[in-house]
């Protein structure tokens, strides 16, 4: 009898292009069979992340619809959490807390949690106070929490001002020294995150993961 070997690659894309089928057993097989072969943050990472980056542009491009993405959202969540337990556990990690949410005035989720979830699974404690969250939002949580980073999330050019005033009411409460700022979402750019005073932009999940190590660790 021939055994039939799957390469990393083919495991990535049975991941992928479940979350993109937006079929919650679909992709809960997709992850039993690609445990045995690839390490949890990989599978993660390479496989459900990528998916779900797959289909927000799909969503993006009028191709899929937000039924379908938080469908995928959810299927994503259930394949982490049959994850959760293969983790690789680190100490200082969790002691990172994490506020993650959308301006005010933008009703943009889909990307932001996406982040959520991917800094989750790398160790973080996250606290995602939705999207359309007005700047005392943010601070409560950040106060609530005794956050050390704060993730702002903008989809619009209109709504781009929404990280500055972030900013600035951290600058007011006291809070810009001990609080990293992150910006993220489609208007966002290196040289905005500059000028408004962030600590880092994050164009996608992975960078924002990479980004939130190199600061907070």
């Amino acid at each position: 009898k021939e055994v039939v070997t799957t390469t990393k690659e083919e495991l990535y894309k049975e991941l992928s292009d479940a979350i993109v089928s937006c079929k919650k057993d679909q992709v809960l097989a997709a992850v039993e069979k690609a445990r045995g072969e690839l390490e949890a943050p990989d599978i993660i990472e390479n496989g459900l992340a990528a998916g779900m980056n797959e289909v927000g542009t799909l969503f993006e491009r009028g191709k899929l619809f937000l039924p379908h993405v938080m469908m995928a959202a959810e299927a994503m969540q259930a394949g982490v959490d049959v994850l959760k337990d293969d983790m690789p556990e680190s100490s200082e990690k969790a002691a990172s807390v994490i506020v993650n949410g959308t301006v005010e005035g933008d009703v943009h989720d889909i990307g932001k949690s996406i982040v959520s979830t991917m800094l989750q699974t790398s160790g973080f404690e996250v606290y995602d106070i939705g999207r359309d969250a007005p700047v005392a939002d943010f601070i409560a949580k950040i106060k609530e929490t005794d956050a050390n980073m704060v993730g702002i999330s903008a989809l619009m050019t209109t709504t781009l001002q929404g990280q500055k005033e972030v900013i600035e009411a951290l600058e007011e409460e006291g809070l810009r020294d001990k609080v990293k700022v992150m910006v993220g979402g489609a208007p966002a750019t290196n040289s905005w995150a500059k000028k408004i005073g962030a600590d880092c932009y994050a164009e996608n999940a992975t960078e924002a993961v990479n980004k939130a190590k190199e600061l907070l660790l």
